[in-house]
């Protein structure tokens, strides 16, 4: 299949009322979608940490406690529930906990196929307050290996990755895993959106461009029930074309507007032609490789990574950086 619908679901976060409320919830509007958008419709992209809301004070240990699910858990059965009754591949990203780390959690994003398995479970490497791979890192690499560190799943609809919320702004990320052959980026995120051009809008696009892959990123359609103004998050979900232009984009609001065709066989046609915009046929990997090999930034966390630990970690990075 080489063109489809995918849609950036903006839907709104309720931490207060439950997982079992939000997969309720998710499964009448990706129903809802599929009745609205036909079946065309194949991916949906959910926000991020659409099921629980994120820890503010909570400890690492308080927090894989209250919010963190299992990998194999009902949580997942009842979304793989929701992707085969809509025959749509259903990105989702949560909190879960890890039987080999039982005093951390990580911040993962699955997709699950029509069938309702996960075909792809992304960790985020990039997290300022929250435990990452990274900070386990040779342990985490000798039990699932740098595959399980940067999946691309090979599809019906297309090769399929992930970038998590802020980490389109790290642009090795996602040229990583368009290397790996990644033709579809999906971002689930929960950001400020404005009418002007943010940080990470202007990120998605040149995400897009530098690396010939679509972009389905979906933001938060507000947030409600902590300590936090409801439509901080709210607005601005987009899919983007690999060429870097806009195909759709919502404003705020509960909405399935941004939604879109995408064309796989012209994207894979861009990869295959020689020119100046084919950026990713041109990218010196030898070089940059031994360049950033020369540089000590981010270092694994100390012992469990809480709050406290992971600043400082920026701080002796910052040091190392422009001390």
């Amino acid at each position: 299949m080489t063109a489809y619908t995918a849609l950036a679901l903006q839907v709104q976060t309720r931490p207060g009322a439950g997982i079992a409320a939000a997969i309720d919830r998710i499964g009448a509007q990706v129903a809802g979608s599929k009745a609205w958008l036909g079946p065309e419709l194949r991916l949906v992209v959910l926000p991020e940490y659409v099921l629980t809301g994120f820890p503010l004070r909570e400890s690492t240990a308080q927090w894989r406690d209250r919010a963190a699910i299992d990998p194999g858990g009902p949580e997942y059965r009842a979304l793989g529930a929701v992707a085969a009754d809509q025959d749509v591949f259903l990105c989702v990203n949560a909190y879960e906990r890890d039987e080999h780390f039982p005093d951390l959690f990580f911040q993962a994003t699955v997709i699950l196929a029509p069938s309702g398995e996960c075909v792809l479970r992304y960790r985020r490497l990039h997290s300022l307050f929250s435990p990452t791979p990274y900070d386990v890192w040779e342990r985490y690499l000798e039990i699932y290996g740098i595959d399980g560190v940067l999946p691309v799943a090979r599809t019906e609809i297309g090769n399929l990755a992930v970038v998590a919320s802020e980490e389109i702004l790290m642009p090795e990320l996602a040229r990583a895993l368009a290397l790996r052959g990644a033709e579809v980026l999906c971002n689930p995120t929960s950001e400020a959106s404005s009418p002007q051009l943010t940080p990470k809008a202007v990120a998605r696009r040149a995400r897009a461009v530098e690396n010939l892959a679509c972009v389905v990123s979906a933001n938060s359609g507000g947030l409600t029930g902590i300590a936090i103004p409801g439509d901080s998050t709210n607005g601005g979900s987009e899919v983007i074309d690999h060429q870097g232009r806009v195909l759709a984009q919502a404003g705020p609001g509960e909405t399935l507007v941004a939604a879109a065709e995408l064309d796989l066989a012209a994207l894979r046609r861009a990869r295959l032609r020689p020119g100046m915009a084919n950026l990713l046929s041109r990218v010196k990997t030898g070089l940059w490789a031994g360049e950033y090999a020369r540089h000590d930034v981010e270092r694994p966390a100390k012992g469990v990574p809480d709050r406290a630990v992971l600043r400082a970690r920026q701080v002796e990075a910052i040091a190392r950086l422009f001390g």
